[in-house]
């Protein structure tokens, strides 16, 4: 897959000619792009024509005339002609290593109906009719309204194998009836936590085939022998494949709950054979409240073991709440038709406090899962109880997912400095979740621009597997369009997800797939901006994101990829 470019000559099938090589070896550049459209994301020079890399570092980044002065005998050059140049993005919300299970698994169209999907499960099983469980993932859980999905849906296509298929948040599981026998999941089996994770059930308290939260489908999973390590380590490599094609050269890991046992020894084996081709900043994630005495020495010992040249488990990340569709999502009010349920956060504010401060305590990053207000409110709380214990902590705060923020809880992220982190995907008009939440609830989704406005730094990333696009969730560009319009991709009448005055500019989107993203790794240092001594991790797009028909946008294709300086993807033109 890396492969280092060698001799003079005008690659990429984007040249117009030659130029003649004159520097000795030694003072040349590996690497040379001219006439680029270079966005460099650094506020002194922010645009630039020509850039040029030796080993794995940018050496320049200027004009063309002094570009042209590192060509020499071994240098290859690629001529641009006006295309975009831009730091290699960086996905800052993703699961590499329980995404590389999903990556070749059945994905259903999260937003096809209930037919679309009984039909692709059946299709799926005809066509691997060797395979002792079918198992997929995409499925809108609020497709199916307050009773969620059943297992006779699935019965009726697949009654003799167990089936088991994930939502497209990865806060549910559609299970069939052969599935739940298998587990033996029955009217008497107990719920792991009341109320938050659980069974659902029929009015005589039957099993649906619909599992809520982690206790239940991690069990489930691990019942079915879903995965092993070395279809892990096969989907991982195939991923980091896809991901270099939409110019991604990085990612956060954000948690691996039931493949804590395959992290070391599947990147240890891809890093071995040249397949890392995507650097992992990742994460120790706890499973509950039953953890959280020992969360922070895991999440050190992560730290101290888990970790090679192109990937390293530093952060401590906390889930906290679920979803809206769910209604799993704690808010401060009840979720429409369901009296009595205001979702559920899985740790008290005071045991979610004692993390995040015993993490300060250790200079150890803090990634929290909140997507409902009060899951926000009360993880801000803790956030602002760490900085108050150690105000010279090196340790940075994210809060993912942020779906709903009060107004009163919208400062306090700049005031504590914590960063935003989303999937801009999400933003597209939301038909399902609107039924769950309050008129002033659906008004208050999403709200990237007014936390742009108030300084706070943004992120974006995919959440992949839990993208709700499948793989083409892992797509920055298309990701990038959703942030500006609040629409559906290329639909330039689809309904606009409110506000509409929470739109995002294209400068601040880019930035969140770049060195804001590389921020929130705690790796601005080294890569997020095309600056000389920076890691050369870059990618060519076929067009200017700036200059670009706005409902085209996603349709941007990537032309090269490069991540330390080797090229780990270019597309045939």
């Amino acid at each position: 897959m890396k492969r280092k470019l060698i001799g003079c000559l005008l690659a990429g099938g984007v040249a117009s000619g030659l130029l003649a090589c004159s520097q000795p070896p030694d003072e040349s550049a590996d690497i040379v792009f001219m006439n680029a459209a270079a966005y460099t994301l650094n506020g002194e020079m922010p645009w630039a024509e020509a850039l040029a890399i030796k080993d794995d570092r940018i050496i320049y980044v200027g004009n063309n005339v002094e570009a042209a002065k590192l060509i020499g005998n071994n240098t290859v050059h690629h001529n641009l002609s006006g295309r975009m140049l831009l730091p290699g993005f960086v996905d800052s919300h993703m699961h590499p290593v329980s995404g590389g299970a999903y990556a070749k698994a059945l994905s259903l169209n999260t937003y096809g109906t209930v037919d679309d999907w009984i039909q692709a499960i059946d299709e799926y099983a005809d066509a691997n009719s060797d395979a002792p469980v079918i198992f997929g993932y995409g499925f809108l859980a609020s497709t199916f309204g307050p009773v969620g999905p059943t297992r006779q849906m699935i019965d009726s296509v697949v009654p003799d194998r167990p089936v088991l298929i994930m939502d497209e948040g990865m806060h549910g599981a559609w299970l069939n009836t052969k599935a739940l026998e298998e587990l033996n999941i029955s009217q008497d089996t107990p719920d792991p936590v009341p109320g938050f994770s659980y069974y659902k059930r029929d009015a005589e308290g039957n099993a649906t085939g619909y599992l809520l939260e982690q206790q239940t489908f991690s069990s489930a999973r691990a019942g079915l022998d879903v995965f092993n390590e070395n279809a892990v380590a096969d989907g991982i490599a195939y991923m980091f494949e896809v991901m270099n094609g939409y110019g991604v050269t990085s990612a956060f890991g954000a948690g691996a709950i039931d493949f804590e046992h395959l992290i070391q020894p599947v990147l240890q084996e891809l890093e071995a054979n040249g397949k890392m081709t995507v650097r992992i900043v990742g994460s120790y994630r706890p499973r509950g409240p039953e953890e959280i005495n020992n969360a922070v020495k895991l999440a050190e010992e992560y730290r101290a073991t888990i970790k090679g040249d192109y990937y390293h488990y530093r952060v401590l990340k906390i889930l906290d709440d679920g979803t809206v569709e769910g209604r799993t999502a704690a808010m401060f009010e009840d979720y429409q038709g369901e009296p009595g349920n205001s979702g559920a956060t899985v740790y008290t504010e005071e045991q979610m406090s004692g993390m995040v401060v015993a993490a300060a305590e250790r200079q150890i990053d803090v990634h929290i899962h909140a997507l409902g207000e009060r899951a926000v409110h009360e993880a801000l709380n803790a956030v602002e109880a760490a900085r108050k214990k150690h105000p010279d902590s090196t340790s940075r705060y994210t809060l993912c997912h942020i779906q709903v923020i009060t107004n009163q809880d919208l400062p306090r992220f700049a005031e504590l400095d914590v960063i935003a982190q989303s999937t801009p995907l999400w933003a597209s008009y939301d038909t399902y979740g609107k039924q769950f939440v309050s008129e002033d609830q659906f008004n208050r989704f999403w709200r990237f621009k007014s936390l742009k406005d108030l300084g706070v730094r943004l992120t974006f990333g995919s959440d992949y597997p839990a993208s709700g696009a499948g793989l083409l969730g892992l797509s920055p560009a298309l990701q990038i369009e959703i942030g500006h319009t609040r629409q559906y991709a290329g639909e330039k009448d689809a309904k606009i997800q409110p506000l509409e005055s929470e739109r995002l500019d294209m400068d601040t989107l880019i930035r969140g797939y770049t060195i804001d993203a590389a921020h929130q790794l705690h790796m601005e240092d080294e890569i997020g901006s095309l600056e000389v001594g920076k890691k050369a991790d870059l990618v060519v797009l076929d067009r200017n994101l700036f200059e670009t028909e706005t409902y085209e946008i996603h349709k941007t294709e990537v032309v090269m990829t490069l991540m330390d300086g080797n090229v780990v993807y270019e597309k045939d033109l």
